[in-house]
């Protein structure tokens, strides 16, 4: 119920979206490039109300931008470490400085504020080691409200996907 009451406020709700909406949405997160002739074939629509929906999506912030994605080992950006940092005091105010301040760091890709032993844990991409240190020592240790950091460079990635799952109406 709780949820139901986030869309609707939002003005997003989950019963606007029919099934060609969701096919829209797959489509041009598998392939944002796609041209309207494309999408309109891959879901099953002529290209008017094909792209009369597509626009609905954007407009509504379903879909938030296109963008292409670069392969990090190319552009040597393939050192990826995990940062958990603890702040020295978890007031909002702390929080906000915090906040506010990692998102003019390009090098860090995402940043998550988490409950338990530490209060963030950032995703961090740079050339290599040194760079990487070079980052803690002169920018991140600099950050307001940091109490300690930990480290753990990734050996190996795995799966790292930003796609999400377009869920069916129930």
């Amino acid at each position: 119920m709780i949820l139901y009451a986030l869309w609707a406020i939002s003005g997003l709700m989950l019963e606007d979206l029919d099934q060609y909406d969701r096919k829209i949405l797959r489509a041009v997160q598998e392939n944002g490039r796609l041209s309207i002739s494309e999408l309109s074939e891959d879901v099953g629509l002529t290209k008017t109300p094909c792209l009369t929906r597509l626009r609905r999506l954007e407009e509504k912030g379903y879909i938030r931008h296109y963008k292409g994605v670069l392969d990090a080992a190319k552009i040597r950006q393939d050192y990826v470490t995990f940062v958990q940092v603890k702040l020295t005091s978890t007031t909002r105010r702390h929080l906000n400085a915090f906040s506010d301040a990692v998102q003019n760091i390009p090098e860090i890709q995402s940043c998550h504020m988490m409950s338990g032993g530490y209060d963030f844990l950032l995703k961090i991409r740079t050339r290599n080691m040194r760079t990487y240190r070079e980052l803690l020592g002169d920018v991140l240790s600099e950050l307001p409200g940091i109490a300690q950091t930990s480290t753990f460079p990734v050996m190996e990635t795995v799966k790292d996907t930003d796609d999400l799952v377009v869920v069916e109406a129930s």
